[in-house]
C-alpha cells in the first residue's frame, strides 16, 4: 500500500488517514501480507522531489504484487505510475476525485484510473463522479464505505446548545460560515467548539479568530486545535449537535462519529454527506441539511434545533435508530479485499 508520509501522525488527523489506516490493519489482520510504503512529498500538490520518492517507493515493489495507492498520492503522478501498469497491480484508492473541479488534475488523474486494474472510492456520492468523468467500466470502480466504531450514547445537555464542530480549520470545511451564522443568533443560549488542526491554513484560523471577537461571540466559540483520540471521545460526549458546514465532503467520516454516540447531524448537502447522514427506521433523517456556503440557511437549522423540543426529539431518535445500521470496519475491509483478489486475479 502507499500512503502519503504521515498516515499515523496524531497532529495530522483526516478521514482519509483514518481510512488508510484501519484498512491495513483490518488487511493484516484477515491475513494480508501487508506492505506500506509512506511517500514523503506535497500531495496532492507534488512537486520534482515528490515525484522521485514516489518512483522509489515503486520500484522497490516486486513484479506481480498488488500496489493499493492512495489517490492523493496516485492521482497526480501518472509519469510515475503509468509505466509500472502492466508490471504491477495497481488498485487506486480515491478519496476525493481531484478532477471533480479541476481541468489539469482531471487529465492527470483519469490516466492513472485508466491504467489501474480497479478503483476503490468511499461513497456512491464519489463512484458517480469518477464514472461521469472518465471512460471507466462501472465493474472497475467499486464503494467500500468508511466504517465507524461502536461508541457509548453522547447525554446532551438540558439546553441543547452544546455545539460541536470537527474538522481542520480552513476554508473547505466551511467555518466562516457557522461564524457567521452562530452570529445571527445572539439571544439564543448556544457554545460551539471547534475541533481541528490550526495549522494547515494559520492565516485563515487567524481570521477566525478576529471574526469571532469583532462579532461579540469569541467568550462562546472555542478553537482547540486537534484532539487527542481520547479527548475528541470526550468532547462527542459531551455535544448535543455535530455541526458540519463544509464545502465538499466525499463522504464525512465525523457524521458517523457523531451517530455512533446518537448526536444529530446539521450539515451542508454536499458531496456523500446525505449518505453517511442516512436514514432512522421510519425514514427520518438524523439531521438536518441545508444548502452549502449559506450563512442564513445554516442560521435558520440551527434556530430550529435549539428553540424546537419536538424537532431535537425527532432528530435524536432518528440518530440513536441509524446508529445500529452503520458500517462497521469490518465490512470495509472485506470490500477492499475483494477488491484486491479481483486485482490479483
Amino acid at each position: 500500500m502507499i500512503v502519503p508520509e504521515g498516515i499515523d501522525d496524531p497532529a495530522r488527523p483526516s478521514g482519509g488517514n483514518t481510512f488508510d489506516r484501519r484498512v491495513c490493519s483490518g488487511l493484516a489482520a484477515a491475513g494480508w501480507a501487508v506492505h506500506v510504503h509512506a511517500v514523503a512529498g506535497s500531495w496532492p500538490q507534488p512537486d520534482a522531489s515528490s515525484h522521485a520518492a514516489l518512483a522509489d517507493a515503486v520500484r522497490r515493489i516486486p513484479d506481480g504484487a498488488v500496489a493499493l495507492v492512495d489517490g492523493l498520492v496516485a492521482s497526480p503522478a501518472p509519469e510515475v505510475l503509468v509505466p509500472h501498469a502492466n508490471r504491477l497491480r495497481l488498485v487506486a484508492l480515491v478519496h476525493m476525485p481531484l478532477g471533480h473541479t479541476d481541468d489539469a488534475a482531471r487529465e492527470r488523474e483519469g490516466a492513472v484510473l485508466t491504467a489501474a486494474r480497479s478503483v476503490v472510492t468511499t461513497s456512491a456520492w464519489a463512484r458517480r463522479v469518477l464514472l461521469n468523468l472518465y471512460s471507466l467500466p462501472g465493474d472497475r470502480v467499486h464503494v467500500a464505505e468508511p466504517g465507524a466504531d461502536a461508541a457509548e450514547l453522547a447525554a446532551g445537555t438540558a439546553s441543547a446548545g452544546a455545539l460541536l464542530s470537527v474538522a481542520a480549520v480552513i476554508r473547505g470545511k466551511g467555518h466562516d460560515v457557522l461564524l457567521d451564522a452562530l452570529a445571527m443568533l445572539p439571544g439564543l443560549r448556544w457554545h460551539c467548539l471547534c475541533v481541528g488542526s490550526l495549522e494547515r491554513d494559520s492565516a485563515f484560523a487567524e481570521g477566525l479568530r478576529r471574526r469571532a471577537l469583532d462579532d461579540g461571540i469569541d467568550g462562546r466559540v472555542r478553537f482547540s486545535g486537534t484532539q487527542t483520540e481520547t479527548d475528541l471521545a470526550r468532547s462527542y460526549g459531551a455535544a448535543d449537535v455535530l455541526v458540519l458546514p463544509s464545502r465538499g465532503e466525499t463522504y464525512g467520516m465525523v457524521v458517523t462519529e457523531a451517530l455512533a454516540r446518537g448526536l444529530p447531524v446539521i450539515a451542508a448537502e454536499v458531496g456523500g454527506v446525505p449518505e453517511a447522514l442516512g436514514h432512522g427506521a421510519d425514514g427520518t433523517r438524523p439531521g438536518l441539511l441545508v444548502a452549502p456556503d449559506d450563512p442564513p440557511a445554516l442560521r435558520d437549522a440551527l434556530r430550529a434545533w435549539l428553540e424546537d423540543a419536538d424537532l431535537r426529539r425527532r432528530l435524536r431518535r432518528a440518530a440513536r435508530e441509524r446508529r445500529g445500521s452503520l458500517a462497521r470496519w469490518s465490512t470495509t475491509t472485506s470490500v477492499v479485499a475483494d477488491v484486491l483478489v479481483g486485482a490479483a486475479r
